[in-house]
């Protein structure tokens, strides 16, 4: 593989897991140092309608296990989604809070604890609500010679995002997750005031995935 204008990859191995058997490819961003992942089941090289998740890092979520947002389970359910087919990928980014950092996150979710929702908080803090581009996700798809992927996602900005960066989306699979307390607010925030699809009957033909 060679590298990009933005992006090289450093190296690749096995990857066991709880979910099935893996790869793991590590790609370091230029300019940034940022180091990004990719979570590989079987061949995909030069194959088109991979199922593919494009997650953003998240570690209250994915590491600490925080309930405030549905992050981890929608990269469990991913992975164990992805390990039962022939071939498959998770994009892991590190774009923590939507890109705006960790400790910019805290302190997000110090003012919601005040009351105010995931927009709000943001905006009040001068953050973007979603500062999340997608040109690195693209140039890993085209480093691992991807054709087209169905993508594993409840949000339109990152159909749009991807599309833009010229990766063709053959279908929508949506991630469905059972909301709890401490996250049924911020599920509806996104809903309401993001745009996320919860609903199982769009335009785009899917799979359901029960977390």
């Amino acid at each position: 593989m060679q590298p990009t204008a933005k992006i090289s990859l450093i190296d690749s191995a096995q990857l066991p897991s709880r979910f099935g058997d893996f790869r793991i490819y590590g790609f370091l961003e230029h300019g940034n140092g940022k180091e990004h992942t990719a979570i590989v089941r079987g061949d995909i090289k030069g194959f088109g309608d991979i199922p593919t998740r494009v997650h953003s890092e998240c570690h209250t979520g994915d590491v600490l296990g925080s309930l405030r947002c549905d992050c981890r389970d929608q990269l469990e359910a991913a992975l164990a989604y992805i390990g039962k087919q022939e071939r498959g990928l998770v994009i892991y980014l590190k774009q923590e809070g939507r890109d705006i950092g960790l400790l910019n996150k805290i302190k997000a979710y110090h003012l919601q604890d005040q009351g105010l929702d995931t927009v709000d908080a943001n905006t009040h803090l001068g953050l973007p609500v979603d500062g999340r581009s997608y040109d690195i996700a693209a140039e890993i798809l085209r480093l691992l010679e991807v054709e087209s992927i169905q993508l594993m996602s409840n949000n339109p900005l990152k159909f749009k995002g991807l599309e833009e960066e010229g990766v063709t989306i053959t279908r929508r699979i949506p991630i469905v997750i059972k909301a709890v307390e401490q996250n049924r607010g911020y599920l509806s925030t996104k809903q309401i005031r993001m745009g996320h699809i919860f609903s199982e009957n769009d335009s785009i033909q899917h799979i359901q995935i029960q977390a």
